[in-house]
């Protein structure tokens, strides 16, 4: 089995216990606030308030943007919203269309397919200016589309581009006005598309002299797209996805509510969860294997039978996605198996569909902690998605094998590419030497960050109620790791037709249940067992009762451990322990 490195708690004890007075909060509450940087009370109560937010004028030049806007609006121009396929870009097209249409403008909108490819493309702008497009504003994307400006300059049509993603490598920008956190110097630089363009709407509303909170409906959109997107969930992004979680649950967006009833979940409860699990995938399965103007006019329609039936078509791609997901999974794990381990996975075959391929390779990189490639062929073309480690620049290593691509672009952590059917066997081979080259066994070794150690008996529903504060979660702001050593197991039980596991845990005289999903056989857990592990606390609601319950993130071989009392945990060293569940 491989292995996985624990990182241990250093918060130091008498920060912790300052923390635990001056805040009145639980000891391991405080352990946890401390060891993820907080490290005064201060610091602690803005975190935990999540209420950051910063003035539109700080997005430089934003204010001379609205007076265009609103100076086509006036003489009656023609603005197209051109988007992005994915739940940010979709997301953010609506928000902007509607804001657009309530200050009168005649707008219209265009949302490329996949097959077409990611973000502004010269075929588009041509078709865009036939039709009469005299603005185009962008959202989610257009930050590298330097010719496609310049040729939309040349037809006539004046570009706005409003987006988040990173520039190109030589530094070039597109000679429009642009709206950019990174390039603009907002103190929080990494917004998604869909808050980009909520700023934008923002300074629309303040040039035009309208009332500021009517926008406030638009925040269940900018919550949707924050968490969906995967942006740090830290500074104004945690203010904006906490918010947009309680705009959900109180939306009167009929399309948003239909969804909602699509995937069975309680508006009262909408968490960083139904949204990652249960709305996302439904607005982005219909883009990834057909077209995303679907899941746009599901946001922005006020008939509530075209919303149901809308909904309805969502949930129907979601679960083919999921079929196809499924197979594409099958196939590629058995050429890893075939390929044997590698640092880096380029992985290809006919008939895989370039809309789900993002997925696996996702869930191929963090399975095996490995950068993974995928490649759907078609004809003498292929096209790629790749995913990758927090240890390897995915963007940095296509750049170093450029020579075998006709096309690719991304960042650090994801990226999209083409190439020619018969460059793949020397992309492949260029591609897992450039990882070889640049990752060390270190980097391939999984890595579990212990926020506190407790004790079982602590693990009652209060403190996970109480570790709810941290919430929303998700990248830059992970679910709580816990640490409990040497439990004692009892009560194991299949479920899930036997790929899952439940259990109680014991250890102090105090008990907890647990589960663990995705064990597989046979089973790392045993009846008696004693075990030290990692658990996330979670309120689970099951039939009316509601109890905590611990989730099993990672498993650990007996070895001889530094572990103290939880207030008194202060190493700082890494810990190599053996890895039990995949």
């Amino acid at each position: 089995m491989p292995n996985v490195h624990f990182q241990m708690p250093n918060g130091r004890p008498i920060s912790i216990q300052r923390m635990q007075r001056a805040l009145r909060v639980s000891e391991t509450l405080a352990q946890v606030l401390v060891n993820r940087g907080l490290s005064t009370p201060a610091l602690a109560r803005r975190f935990l308030a999540a209420e950051e937010s910063h003035e539109i004028q700080a997005l430089t030049g934003l204010a001379d943007v609205a007076e265009r806007v609103l100076a086509a609006i006036g003489r009656g121009r023609r603005i197209t919203v051109h988007g992005d396929y994915d739940v940010d870009g979709v997301c953010g097209s609506a928000l902007l269309l509607r804001s657009l249409r309530a200050l009168g403008g005649a707008v219209d909108w265009h949302i490329p397919r996949r097959s077409e490819g990611y973000g502004l493309r010269g075929p588009t702008v041509s078709a865009l200016a036939c039709r009469g497009t005299q603005m185009l504003i962008t959202v989610d994307c257009g930050i590298t589309a330097v010719e496609e400006v310049r040729l939309a300059s040349h037809l006539g049509i004046e570009t706005i581009i409003t987006d988040h993603h990173a520039p190109r490598a030589d530094g070039l920008l597109p000679e429009a006005v642009i709206v950019h956190p990174g390039v603009c110097g907002y103190p929080c630089p990494h917004l998604c598309g869909t808050a980009v363009a909520y700023k934008l709407a923002q300074a629309l509303w303040a040039c035009a002299g309208r009332d500021q909170t009517e926008l406030e409906r638009e925040l269940d959109l900018v919550g949707l797209a924050t968490v969906a997107d995967v942006v740090p969930l830290h500074d104004e992004n945690r203010a904006l996805a906490r918010a947009g979680q309680r705009a959900i649950g109180a939306t009167t967006r009929v399309g948003l509510r239909e969804l909602l009833l699509a995937a069975h979940l309680d508006p009262s409860r909408v968490d960083e969860r139904a949204i990652g699990f249960g709305l996302a995938p439904r607005l982005n399965a219909v883009g990834r294997l057909h077209d995303s103007g679907p899941a746009l006019e599901l946001l922005i329609t006020e008939n509530p039978q075209r919303a149901r039936v809308l909904a309805a078509e969502l949930d129907r791609c979601n679960s083919a996605r999921r079929e196809i997901e499924q197979q594409i999974r099958i196939e590629a794990d058995a050429q890893i198996r075939a390929a044997g381990p590698l640092p880096g996975y380029v992985l290809a075959a006919e008939g895989w569909h370039p809309g789900v391929i993002g997925i696996v390779a996702a869930r191929l990189a963090e399975r095996h902690c490995r950068p993974v490639v995928l490649v759907a062929l078609h004809g003498s073309m292929g096209r790629g998605s790749a995913r990758s480690i927090p240890t390897f620049d995915m963007l940095g290593g296509l750049r170093a094998c450029g020579a075998h691509l006709t096309r690719y672009g991304g960042h650090r952590a994801a990226a999209g590419l083409e190439l020619e059917r018969e460059q793949l066997p020397g992309f492949a081979a260029a591609f897992a030497e450039h990882a070889d080259r640049t990752l060390s066994a270190a980097d391939l070794t999984p890595t579990e960050r212990v926020d506190a150690v407790v004790e079982v008996g602590s693990l009652g529903i209060a403190l996970a109620e109480e570790l709810r504060s941290l919430a929303p979660f998700g990248h830059g702001n992970p679910p709580v790791s816990l640490m409990i050593a040497d439990a004692r197991v009892s009560g194991l039980q299949r479920m899930g037709g036997g790929k899952h596991l439940r259990f109680v845990v014991s250890g102090g005289g105090a008990s907890a249940k647990a589960v663990a999903f995705n064990v597989g056989s046979p089973s790392p857990i045993t009846e008696g067992s004693s075990i030290t592990a990692t658990f996330e606390l979670q309120v689970n609601e099951w039939r009316e009762v509601t109890e905590p319950r611990l989730l099993l993130r990672r498993l650990a071989t007996r070895q001889a451990l530094p572990l103290r009392s939880p207030a008194s945990a202060t190493s700082a060293q890494p810990l190599q322990m053996q890895l039990a569940l995949p």
